[in-house]
């Protein structure tokens, strides 16, 4: 029995994962990965890293942060408490849909997750208080390939739902694109 549906997005190789939940009266369960079905959903790397974040205050806003290759990623994103709006942003040069951007709301209630390819920025505001989620990674981090753009850059237009109520002073820091940026080459 399959416990997942894959839905694609309207960019390409960025899939929404709802997880199908089996419950009773207890309450329920729900895979949260399994190596065999994520495969032909395109996550072909092992997950190297797992991180679990919480943001306290509704309307902040963390990313939009990408690795560069070697150590491009994949990032499976995931809400277990409260509701996020979560967006990918194309970085990927040549693609037709180079520097747009999807977003879709996760929460801890939907059971969806996001699974995003190499080459894609990734960020999220928080629509809840005491926001938790999980990321699986197919790289570790590493500060050196480390890259971002600035979650209010007017060439990306992001549509955040609501004003931007807190943001980090580095993620606030981070340039706009410029003329120069060709995209990061997967």
């Amino acid at each position: 029995m399959a416990r997942f549906d894959f839905i694609s997005a309207p960019l390409a190789g960025l899939v929404k994962v709802q997880r199908k939940a089996i419950e009773d009266h207890r309450g329920f369960l729900s895979r949260f990965y399994c190596a065999e079905e994520f495969r032909e959903a395109g996550l072909n790397k092992p997950v190297a890293q797992i991180n679990h974040t919480l943001t306290r205050n509704k309307g902040a806003v963390r990313g939009m942060h990408f690795q560069y290759p070697p150590h491009a990623e994949t990032k499976l994103v995931s809400c277990l408490h409260g509701q996020i709006y979560d967006v990918a942003v194309d970085l990927r040069c040549g693609s037709p849909t180079f520097l747009q951007w999807h977003g879709v709301v996760l929460s801890g209630q939907n059971r969806l997750s996001l699974l995003i390819p190499e080459g894609f920025a990734h960020g999220f505001q928080t629509l809840a208080e005491d926001c938790e989620l999980i990321y699986l990674h197919t790289e570790s981090y590493r500060p050196e390939s480390e890259g971002a753009l600035n979650a209010s850059d007017p060439k990306l237009a992001i549509a955040w739902p609501l004003p931007i109520a807190e943001i980090s002073e580095r993620d606030r820091n981070h340039e706009w694109i410029g003329q120069e940026f060709k995209g990061v080459a997967i």
